[in-house]
């Protein structure tokens, strides 16, 4: 059984286009091809989860218009790989542990600001088909986002 007071809490979002497509932001200074994510980030200490998702999907994408159609019920978890030597790793963390929110986007795409926040996580975005995240996203967050897809997959119209 993992230990899971190893991972940083951590929430995801996957945020649908009323049309079934998700969104889909490159990664600031990451070159390719695998730097296309969702909107993700740590859990602030008393932070509801949601609350947590909702401020970090503000914060990444300036989108604030967006409904709650679902959500993981447990949490996934991946490793930092060898070698990493990130500052989540450098804090004695051995990955994340994440709860996934599913957000379908209410808004006009005029509300989409990569800049709405002092740091800037994304610099380009697009919207994209949900089945493609695992070929777009660093290899060692594969099998998240191929969890992740799974419990998504009948959300898409």
């Amino acid at each position: 059984m993992t230990d899971l007071s190893r991972y940083r809490p951590n929430v995801g979002v996957v945020l649908f286009h009323p049309d079934g497509r998700v969104w889909y932001g490159r990664r600031a200074g990451t070159g390719g091809p695998h730097n296309w994510q969702f909107p993700q980030g740590g859990v602030d200490d008393g932070e509801d989860l949601e609350t947590a998702a909702r401020r970090e999907l503000a914060e990444e994408t300036g989108v604030v218009s967006a409904d709650l159609i679902a959500s993981t019920e447990d949490w996934i978890i991946y490793d930092f790989p060898e070698g990493y030597g990130g500052t989540k790793q450098a804090r004695g963390w051995a990955g994340q542990k994440q709860r996934w929110f599913a957000f379908r986007f209410t808004g006009d795409e005029s509300e989409i600001d990569l800049e709405a926040h002092g740091e800037i996580e994304f610099d380009a975005w697009r919207w994209g088909a949900l089945s493609d995240a695992p070929d777009l996203i660093v290899p060692f967050k594969r099998a998240v986002y191929e969890q992740v897809v799974a419990v998504f997959a009948p959300l898409v119209v």
